[in-house]
Order: C-alpha cells, then sequence, then structure tokens
C-alpha cells in the first residue's frame, strides 16, 4: 500500500470538493469554499498550491484558467485515516470502537439497522466465499 499525503483539515475541504467535481478550476473551488467557510480566496488558493506541492492533486493549465483532479482517490484516503484512526484509538481493535459507541449510546436504531446489515452481508460473503 503506497503512503499517501497528509492532508490537513482545511486541505481535506478542498480535496473533497475536487474529489466531487473534478476536473475542476480555481475559481470554482473557490465559488464554493467561499459560501461554507470564512476563507478568503488567497486562503484557498494557498491550500490548492500545497496539495500540488504535496502530490495531492494534479494541475493543467486550460488557456487562463488552472484545472485541478487528483491524484490521491477518497476512498483509499479515508480507507487509510480510518485505519489510522482505528490503529491510534483503539489498537487496530474494530470491536472496542464499536463497543465503545454503543455504551455511549453514540448510534442511533437507524445506524444499528445499517451496521446489522453491513454485517449480515459480510457474513454472507464469506460463507459464499468457502
Amino acid at each position: 500500500m503506497k503512503t499517501l499525503p497528509q492532508i490537513s483539515e482545511a486541505e481535506y475541504e478542498v480535496m473533497k470538493i475536487v474529489w466531487q467535481s473534478a476536473p475542476v478550476s480555481t475559481n470554482e473551488i473557490t465559488e464554493k469554499l467561499v459560501k461554507t467557510t470564512s476563507w478568503s480566496p488567497k486562503t484557498i488558493q494557498t491550500l490548492i498550491k500545497r496539495l500540488v506541492t504535496k502530490g495531492a492533486l494534479s494541475y493543467e493549465k486550460q488557456s487562463r484558467v488552472f484545472v485541478y483532479t487528483p491524484l490521491v482517490g477518497e476512498t483509499e484516503y479515508l480507507g487509510q485515516k480510518s485505519r489510522s484512526f482505528l490503529d491510534r484509538y483503539y489498537d487496530g481493535n474494530i470491536t472496542s470502537m464499536v463497543s465503545a459507541c454503543l455504551e455511549n449510546n453514540a448510534l442511533s436504531e437507524e445506524e444499528l439497522d445499517t451496521l446489522r446489515a453491513l454485517l449480515a452481508d459480510g457474513a454472507e460473503r464469506k460463507g459464499g466465499a468457502k
């Protein structure tokens, strides 16, 4: 598994837009983030440049506009972050994490139903693979 670049919380907000809308221009990224954050356009441009430097984004100049595409997949990034969180806070034990959520009443009935369905589906796939 390749090592993915470290992405800050602010940079992650930029990446979410790029993942959702790629290929996407600087202006489009800025328009969306100005609506949801208190960041200036200059701050947003700095975040984009950092992501390019880190190897998370690539860009292409189309006439006078820079257009960005992700070099890091959203699923891949979230998977690595999830694994890192699980390892850091629960020693890699997902049962401990779910138990903590249950003990703190952090899961709604809908979330519990979804988990039950996911577990049943996972068990079915493992049973079918034998």
